[in-house]
């Protein structure tokens, strides 16, 4: 096993959720916000279909995506912008895919948080005259912090343990679309026992790390808002 095979999958998976993650926190807050704050009807319907990735086998959810990103889905004519065939099969298909597979590990933590605040904050910065915005930024989201921290360090850690979506929509491109777990497997496949181990033993000691870390945000940030 050569340094590159060992660290080019570890700095695609590094980069991977950190792109996700960083988008995730984009698109999922509006949606968690939205999830905690309205009355309408759409609300559970919207709600069931963010909370789908949990439930879905992560083949079918590659297989759709697959299907999306190719050359004859909405993917391929948004790569033939720039000469290309696909987003399968590259690392931005894999952030697509990310993103969908990992976002109720970002919304459903903003969203309960958001939904612990209660009303009497919100209601006490409307009434000395904040708007929408700063009701948000100066009130909401300070209060739902530990939901933010939460949903951060789940996606990020859902992302780099990711397998069957990414194996459906990436493939196993070295320096492309090869993470972490990919390599492990493919390791598995070559026989190569023991770089396997090391591979597997780093994500274990990384999610020890990471339910430890969620631990202690709710511990620490959790009970302010309870």
């Amino acid at each position: 096993m050569t340094l590159a095979e060992i660290w080019s999958p570890i700095a695609l998976t590094a980069s991977l959720a950190a792109v996700t993650t960083a988008l995730l926190l984009l698109i999922g807050t509006p949606i968690a916000w939205w999830l905690a704050r309205t009355e309408a009807r759409l609300r559970e319907p919207v709600a069931a279909l963010v909370a789908l990735p949990l439930v879905l086998p992560p083949t079918v959810i590659g297989f759709y995506l697959l299907i999306a990103l190719g050359p004859n889905g909405p993917g391929g004519w948004f790569a033939s912008l720039w000469g290309a065939r696909t987003l399968a099969f590259s690392f931005w298909g894999l952030v697509i895919g990310s993103i969908v597979y990992s976002l109720p590990f970002m919304v459903q933590p903003i969203r309960v948080a958001l939904e612990a605040i209660g009303e009497d904050p919100l209601e006490a910065a409307a009434t000395h005259g904040a708007g929408s915005w700063q009701t948000f930024f100066r009130v909401a989201a300070p209060l739902a912090r530990s939901g933010f921290l939460t949903g951060l360090i789940l996606t990020f850690a859902h992302t780099v343990g990711e397998f069957g979506v990414v194996l459906m929509i990436g493939g196993n491109i070295p320096g492309e679309t090869k993470v972490l777990s990919i390599a492990i497997y493919d390791f598995v496949e070559r026989g190569e026992w023991m770089n396997a181990h090391w591979l597997s033993l780093g994500m274990v000691l990384f999610a020890f790390v990471v339910v430890t870390a969620t631990m202690l945000v709710d511990r620490r940030f959790g009970r302010l808002t309870g």
